[in-house]
């Protein structure tokens, strides 16, 4: 039995409640959480050009995205772009690839066309086109610029594509410089998740023990405390921290996460998060 399945079976719960992968089963619906996704449908459902979403990393932006594809009504043609890189015309290969379309040996004028056409066919049967780019921080000034010229592309009033824009808070600054204008001034909608504060920290354990199964109350309320205090309230952070600690209590066959137990992961140097630790150095 994988040491991970043991520690759940000690607590009582049906599987790990503070992994690290993407899980909309788990989200938290924090009040900034709620409002960064009803950013998000009111972006789709006002045909938005453009919806910007950032925050910090392992602020909960993919699993919103998650719950957000999860929710999309019909009459909707999704591509989802993750960790998109490159210069002019790879950026809208990547495009076309989101969408399925074939693109091997077009040159850029080509390119367009294809997806020009594309839209055109979406909108003349009804469908509205929108392309999500998660980790936009790492296109470049050019390639935000290409992106935006896509919003170029419409019938009559109509948008025939709206871009969602997510990435890291240097995703703002990139939008906000001088060159780049024309495309904030098409962003109708944004939202910047920050950190959880201290009692939203120790609800979001509760509610991912909850969740897996156990009673909420395995961390007891000063170690829920110790957690945010040093992870300052990143939620990737915290899951980190958390799992960690429920090993170490099985380790020691203790059925409460304490304090004591906190201490014992951060004195081990087993957690690589710990804001504390940081801001002391910097």
């Amino acid at each position: 039995m994988a040491t991970e399945a043991m520690y759940a079976d000690f607590f009582g719960l049906a599987e790990r409640p503070f992994t690290l992968l993407p899980d909309p089963s788990f989200l938290y619906w924090s009040k900034q959480h709620q409002r960064a996704f009803s950013v998000l449908e009111f972006g789709i459902l006002s045909r938005a050009p453009i919806t910007l979403i950032t925050g910090e990393v392992g602020s909960g932006k993919t699993t919103l995205l998650q719950a957000l594809l999860a929710r999309l009504e019909e009459g909707l043609t999704v591509g989802l772009i993750s960790n998109a890189q490159g210069g002019r015309g790879e950026l809208l290969q990547w495009v076309l690839n989101a969408f399925g379309i074939e693109s091997a040996g077009l040159e850029y004028v080509k390119m367009f066309q294809t997806f020009q056409d594309f839209l055109v066919a979406e909108y003349a049967a009804g469908r509205r086109v929108v392309l999500i780019i998660d980790e936009a921080q790492n296109l470049s000034v050019e390639g935000l610029e290409e992106i935006r010229m896509l919003t170029n592309v419409n019938a009559n009033k109509d948008e025939l594509v709206q871009l969602i824009l997510v990435g890291q808070p240097e995703l703002r600054d990139i939008v906000r410089k001088p060159e780049m204008r024309q495309l904030a001034q098409r962003v109708a909608a944004s939202f910047h998740l920050g950190e959880m504060d201290g009692p939203t920290v120790a609800e979001y354990i509760a509610h991912r023990l909850r969740t897996a199964g156990g009673t909420g109350e395995e961390f007891t309320p000063e170690a829920a405390a110790m957690v945010y205090d040093h992870t300052d309230g990143v939620p990737r952070l915290v899951n980190q921290l958390c799992d960690l600690s429920m090993l170490y209590a099985w380790s020691a066959e203790t059925r409460e996460v304490n304090e004591a137990t906190i201490k014992s992961v951060l004195d081990d140097g087993v957690f690589f998060g710990a804001v504390r630790d940081v801001k002391e150095d910097s």
